[in-house]
Formats: structure tokens, C-alpha cells, sequence
């Protein structure tokens, strides 16, 4: 099994900062919440600002690709990525939550960039039957951005004094991402532009996908995905404070053993995908995440936090496993699959207001019912409605009478 071994190293030092940028969110809500004197639908807004961006840019960035190679489109990504996180700097010393969610939009637009042009990249760069694994691995290094982030992230903002800096975690990032953007500049990444008699149009996307069915469902499987995992981890912090009665300190410390875990089981997933079938192992880590859910929102057990805390195991292969799935053999065809396949990431941004107005009427543990009810949706796909599901469903028809 070949892989271009490079270009993939680049991409996962890139993904490390992706990791810490998408994790912040996580330590941003709840520290905003005291410091703006908002309420939980109210902070969701940083959730909304951050995702609404893959319902706006999926196609012009397809664009992008298909006349500029991944390449180019990484260095706009970074660029873009590095200027969203400097403008908390501004949005901290004129104390103006409009200017953070500006800042959000900014950066989750960097971001967007991202995950249209370096995910089906990835598939690209190295043998097809590979796919699975070089995502996953890809994708351990943006969860140990996530696990290293919540400590460093939380020390940062609240300091020794407890005064709230929320722009100092951003600043060190823009640093980071610059840098990252120097190393791939001059590195020899290839770009992988498309032929001169290859065209774009949106029409053009639509009619090669509708030759791949399990794509659409993709589609709809990543839309429940991004609620439920925007959901989880953005609420897990006001979930240990106000259900649990933990400290800031303490919820952050819980937070970083999730995304630890997660990481881990990023990286044993590169093993255990040699061994179980994709679609398979998405379904049985759905189901074991339904009842995690259940547990925490309907049972006081005194292990609620690592009940909560055990999310993180399982929802580590998701993405990058769902994300292949849904382009898997589609070829050449892969950035059009990932042009939709970020049009989904949108659900970060419906679901957590949602979320935010029970978690307001009913409390935080009662919530997590919306996250339960897209990982509901997301096991019904893995077993029903991904290509090989469908092709055993096909061809257990052909047999039976």
C-alpha cells in the first residue's frame, strides 16, 4: 500500500492547528458566557457564526480547486485562517462580541477551505483501498490538537488573575498557522489542478454525483454528524458546571481526557480499519454513543463525567470515517463529492441553537436529546445507506425469491 508520505506529513502538521482552531469554540462558549453576560442561545451564536459558512463557500471553493490545485487553495486557507484569528485581538481590546463572531466567520471560512480541498486531497495521495487509513491518521493529529488545546487554551484565557483573555490562545495560533503556511509555500506538494478541458460548473457537480447515490446520503449522514459533535463538545464544559457542579478548571481537565481519548482512538483506528469494515464500526460506535447520551441526560450515576468524558472514544473515527464513505471510489470525482460533503458541515450551526433553547428551558442534561437524535440518524445510515450496505442490500435481493 503506497502513500505519499510529504505532503501527508505537511497536511498533518496542518491539521494539528485545524484541531485547535475547531476545539476553541469548546473553551470560547462558556468562557464568553460570564464575560459577555450571555445566555446559552445567545452564545450559541458562536457556533452559528463558525459553521454557517459551508451552507455559503462549498462551491466557490470547489471553483477554486478544480482552476488552482489543492495546493494554492491551501495557502488561501492558512492565509485566510491566520487573519481570523488576529482579529480577536481587536475584538478583545474593544471589548465587542460582534467583532468575535466576525472573527469566527473569518477563520471557519479559512476553515472551510480547509476541509473542502484537504479531505478528498488526502484520498488523492497515495492508493485508493488506503483511503480510509490515511484520513484517519490525517485525522489524529487535528484530535490531538483538540486534546492539547482545552488546558493550554483555559490557562491562557484565565490566567493567574482570572481576568479573561480571550484573544491570547488566537494570537499564538495566527503565529503557528503562518508558519505552516511559509512550509508549504516551499514545499513541493503537488497541486493536482484539474485538466484545461475539464470544466466547472455547479450543474456539472450535481450531475456526476447523481451517478453515486451513497454520496447524497453522505451528505445527510455529515449534516447530523456536525450538529451532534459541535453539540457535544460545545456544551460538555456547561454540562460538568451546571449539572455536575464542577469548576472551570476541573470541566477543562475532562474535556482534554475527551479529546486525549479521542486522539487515541484516532490513531487505533487506523489498525482496527484493516480488520472491521467501515460502515460497521460507525454503526457500533453509534449505538454505544446513543446510550452514553441516554445515560447522562435521564441517570445521575456519580460517573456522569466519564460517561460524558467517553463520548470522545467514540466519536473519533466519525468524521474522517463518514467523509470517506462518502466519496469512496468516486476517483477523479472526489472534490465535487467533497464540495457537497461540506455543504453538511452547516449542521455545526442549526443544531447548537436548538440545543442553546432547551438547554435554556430545560436544562443542559435534557439538551443532549439533540445530539442522541443525530447520532440516531447517523447509525441508520452506517447500516442502511452507505455503498456497501446498499450493495449487500442489492444483492441479498437478487438471491432471496
Amino acid at each position: 500500500m503506497k502513500h505519499q508520505y510529504a505532503p501527508l506529513a505537511l497536511l498533518c502538521l496542518m491539521f494539528l492547528t485545524v484541531g485547535s482552531m475547531f476545539c476553541m469554540n469548546d473553551i470560547l462558549l462558556p468562557s464568553l458566557i460570564g464575560h459577555f453576560k450571555l445566555n446559552y442561545t445567545q452564545a450559541t451564536m458562536i457556533q452559528f457564526s463558525f459553521y454557517i459558512t459551508y451552507i455559503i463557500f462549498p462551491f466557490p471553493i470547489a471553483w477554486m480547486i478544480h482552476k488552482y490545485g489543492y495546493k494554492i487553495s491551501l495557502l488561501v486557507a492558512l492565509s485566510v485562517s491566520a487573519l481570523g484569528c488576529a482579529l480577536f485581538i481587536p475584538a478583545y481590546f474593544l471589548d465587542s462580541y460582534g467583532i468575535v463572531l466576525t472573527a469566527l466567520f473569518t477563520l471557519s471560512t479559512g476553515i472551510t477551505v480547509i476541509n473542502v480541498a484537504a479531505n478528498p486531497f488526502i484520498t488523492l495521495l497515495g492508493d485508493p483501498e488506503g483511503a480510509h487509513i490515511r484520513m484517519n491518521f490525517v485525522q489524529v493529529f487535528s484530535r490531538i490538537g483538540y486534546a492539547v488545546t482545552p488546558l493550554i487554551a483555559t490557562g491562557l484565557i484565565y490566567g493567574m488573575t482570572g481576568e479573561i483573555k480571550f484573544h491570547l490562545p488566537y494570537a499564538i495560533l495566527a503565529t503557528i498557522i503562518v508558519l505552516i503556511c511559509i512550509l508549504i509555500y516551499f514545499s513541493k506538494m503537488p497541486s493536482m489542478k484539474a485538466s484545461e478541458d475539464d470544466k466547472f460548473t455547479i450543474k456539472g457537480i450535481f450531475k456526476v454525483i447523481s451517478k453515486f447515490p451513497y454520496v447524497i446520503f453522505g451528505v445527510f449522514a455529515m449534516f447530523f454528524y456536525n450538529g451532534a459533535e459541535a453539540c457535544t463538545a460545545g456544551f460538555f464544559i456547561p454540562y460538568l458546571k451546571s449539572v455536575l457542579g464542577f469548576s472551570s478548571a476541573e470541566a477543562a481537565r475532562f474535556l482534554t481526557v475527551y479529546y486525549i481519548l479521542a486522539a487515541a482512538m484516532g490513531m487505533a483506528a487506523v489498525l482496527v480499519l484493516k480488520v472491521v469494515k467501515a460502515y460497521k464500526l460507525v454503526g457500533y460506535f453509534g449505538i454505544a454513543m446513543i446510550i452514553c447520551y441516554l445515560s447522562c441526560i435521564f441517570f445521575k450515576t456519580g460517573y456522569n463525567q466519564i460517561i460524558l468524558t467517553s463520548l470522545g472514544f467514540f466519536i473519533s473515527i466519525m468524521f474522517p470515517t463518514l467523509f470517506s464513505l462518502a466519496i469512496e471510489d468516486v476517483g477523479k470525482y472526489a472534490g465535487s463529492g467533497s464540495a457537497l460533503l461540506n455543504f453538511a458541515l452547516v449542521g455545526g450551526a442549526v443544531f447548537p441553537p436548538i440545543q442553546g433553547m432547551i438547554a435554556d428551558r430545560l436544562g443542559v442534561n435534557t439538551s443532549y436529546l439533540v445530539p442522541c437524535f443525530c447520532f440516531v440518524m447517523i447509525t441508520i445510515y452506517a447500516f442502511f445507506f452507505t455503498k456497501h450496505a446498499i450493495e449487500k442490500r442489492n444483492s441479498l435481493k437478487t438471491v432471496l425469491p
